[in-house]
């Protein structure tokens, strides 16, 4: 059935003008709709050009006058190479590159032509650069207004512009026949009222396009039209509303979108279009476009069967999804940077012909990139300042996701001996390097240290709630993350949001069990730099006095400091009946020795992996030698060997 077909039948007689949808998406606005856009745009293949004409209405939301307004041109960070974007990352992004040696140009831009308010006053801008005083940076400007917005009121402007897509390699741009367009429009920054985040006094946030960071911007309505090639497959952010065909081989097609934050769109004459659809467990379901490269066409269930128990673990342990569609597109080889993005109700995900089913990259990529949809567009956390709480907090959901799918030591990789689970690739990504002393992952993402970004914003994040959770239990954790989805889902959450929730439900579930709140843990895993390791020291057997003893000693190496637990097995019990005696320490001092009546045989320093911030693993525990161990049955001595010879076995997989 055709898009004509389908659009006839959900928004009635097309005729000449575009259909406009018979019902809003919502009954009620689930946001504030401060920023609203209704957008005319058209793409020339041939020149990689858009020309746009955009209406955005905005509404003030402080209690004092506006008297300038600042826009994003996220497109001029790829205008040349003196763009802060382009100095910060050397001309690449996530191993692309670009290619300055192409007989095309690879560069893009983009120019506002005019701006002008509804009764037809024309405004200027300047460029400014609020972050590091690059003068060749044009990726924000600055509108002063003749007339103020008061408080509550709003202002309507019409921009027409003109932009060039540059060639893939960051998120967005073409490559070949294949168009990812991407933070293609002038977009007005947050203004953000005292009170609110971090604001002491009514302030616009709106950074420079860097390498390191990507975007923070307010809700609302948009209503695009998107003019292509008849022959390209076009789909975006929002519902598919209509499409007109033009003359010259030319098409319309509309989108309509509620309650989002940006707005992003893809076009290509290649295409596969799958269309499947995930039931809520609530009741209803969700409509989901997957846009397949031909070649790739096999892994369609792969890519389905991840998105779907996303869905409905998302919706069991955080909240609900509440758009009616989702779009996932797999984009070309050769356009592989513009994979792994997510935009509101629309991601691209990413693979490559031939990937086998042990190699679990298309299901990794497409169940992180739904997970933004939580992160970045319902909660709408500031990209640029904190990014941990967009994609730490996703990549945690993603190995909790990826784990009990499939496996917790299979599910990135089961394939010719190499088993390895998605949590613990996080934890191996921050614990095992050189200096795991990396800095905060807290601050402005162009700050935090060189090289750093990934790990301290995505692995280490990921790693230290997992030992929140090992610290509260998993129950504690997914009440703690619903509860902050309830609460602030729609109103750009920031790290002391968060810390109150942890703050509020850990006392009233543990008591005082660690202190009257955790701040003591947020100092250490997300505003500070400290190292968790902790060691299994010594085990030592004594007598005295005909009488037998053991001394525990564990060992803090570095200066993270957490609570830990020691599970000791003494000789004696059987094997259906150990006898085990599990302590507990503070974790404070830098050494603590416990003295045991009997005989120690082995002992382990968090046994359950409860501090998964912990750096090294394998000191964890101590097994005395068999040699050491205390005369006993033959079943006792047997049980001893096979755990021990279990240990070595672990250890070596």
């Amino acid at each position: 059935m055709t898009r004509l077909i389908i659009s006839l039948l959900v928004a009635g007689l097309f005729g000449q003008t575009m259909a406009r949808p018979q019902l809003p998406i919502f009954p009620k606005p689930l946001s504030p709709r401060l920023a609203n856009y209704q957008i005319d745009v058209s793409l020339d293949t041939k020149t990689r050009r858009l020309t746009g004409r955009e209406t955005l209405t905005w509404r003030n939301p402080s209690n004092a006058p506006v008297s300038e307004l600042r826009f994003h041109l996220y497109l001029n960070a790829f205008r040349n190479d003196k763009s802060t974007f382009m100095r910060e990352s050397g001309g690449q992004l996530r191993g692309d590159r670009i290619d300055k040696n192409a007989s095309e140009s690879p560069y893009g831009f983009i120019d506002i032509q005019s701006m002008k308010t509804a009764s037809g006053e024309p405004l200027v801008y300047e460029f400014i650069q609020p972050d590091d005083d690059n003068r060749d940076d044009r990726t924000v400007v600055r509108v002063p207004l003749t007339r103020p917005v008061g408080p509550g009121q709003t202002i309507t402007l019409n921009i027409a512009f003109l932009a060039k897509l540059p060639k893939i390699f960051a998120r967005t741009g073409y490559s070949r026949d294949y168009y990812l367009v991407g933070q293609w429009f002038p977009k007005i920054g947050v203004y953000e009222p005292a009170g609110t985040r971090y604001a002491t006094m009514n302030q616009w946030n709106c950074h420079q396009f860097h390498d390191d960071s990507e975007f923070y911007a307010d809700y609302g309505v948009y209503d695009v039209n998107i003019t292509a090639p008849k022959d390209y497959w076009v789909s975006a952010t929002g519902l598919f509303v209509g499409e007109k065909m033009l003359s010259g081989n030319r098409k319309t097609v509309r989108y309509h979108a509620e309650d989002v934050v940006d707005f992003a769109w893809t076009a290509s004459p290649h295409f596969q279009v799958i269309n499947d659809s995930w039931k809520r467990p609530g009741g209803g379901s969700v409509s989901i476009e997957l846009l397949m490269q031909p070649e790739h066409l096999v892994q369609a269930k792969r890519h389905l069967d991840a998105v779907k128990a996303a869905m409905t673990y998302f919706d069991k342990h955080v909240g609900r999804y509440p758009f009616p569609n989702l779009t996932i597109v797999d984009p070309p080889t050769h356009a592989s940077g513009s994979g792994g993005m997510e935009y509101p109700t629309f991601i691209t995900a990413g693979t490559s012909w031939g990937t086998p089913a042990g190699l679990r990259v298309p299901e990794i990529v497409t169940v992180h990139e739904f997970g933004h949809q939580y992160f970045m567009q319902l909660l709408a956390s500031n990209e640029a300042e904190e990014a941990w709480l967009d994609e730490g907090f996703n990549q945690y959901f993603e190995g909790r996701i990826m784990d009990e799918t499939y496996g917790p030591k299979t599910s990135v990789a089961d394939l010719l001996g190499l088993r390895m689970g998605d949590l613990e690739l996080s934890r191996s990504q921050y614990a095992h390097r050189e200096n795991p002393a990396l800095g905060s992952s807290f601050g402005n993402t162009w700050q935090l240290p060189a090289g750093e970004y990934g790990v301290l914003t995505y692995s280490k994040t990921a790693t230290w709630l997992r030992t929140l959770e090992g610290l509260v239990g998993r129950s504690g954790t997914d009440e703690i993350m619903q509860t902050y989805f309830a609460r602030w889902q729609f109103r750009h959450p920031n790290a002391q949001n968060f810390i109150d929730i942890v703050n509020e439900i850990v006392p009233k579930r543990l008591g005082q069990k660690y202190g009257v709140d955790m701040n003591w843990f947020f100092a250490q895993a997300l505003y500070g730099d400290q190292v968790v390791d902790y060691q299994l020291e010594s085990i030592r057997n004594k007598r005295r006095e005909g009488r037998s003893f053991s001394e525990v000693t564990v060992q803090r190496n570095f200066d993270g400091q957490m609570p830990v637990d020691i599970l000791v097995r003494l000789d004696g019990g059987t094997a259906d009946k150990p006898r085990e005696q599990r302590l507990y320490w503070d974790g404070k001092d830098r050494q603590r020795t416990f003295t045991l009546p009997g005989r120690v045989l082995w002992a382990k320093v968090d046994p359950d992996q409860k501090i998964y911030m912990d750096i090294d693993f394998n000191n964890n525990s101590l097994t005395l030698s068999p040699s050491s161990a205390p005369a006993g049955s033959v079943a006792t001595r047997f049980l001893f060997w096979v755990e021990n010879w279990m240990q070595w076995l672990a250890w070596l997989a």
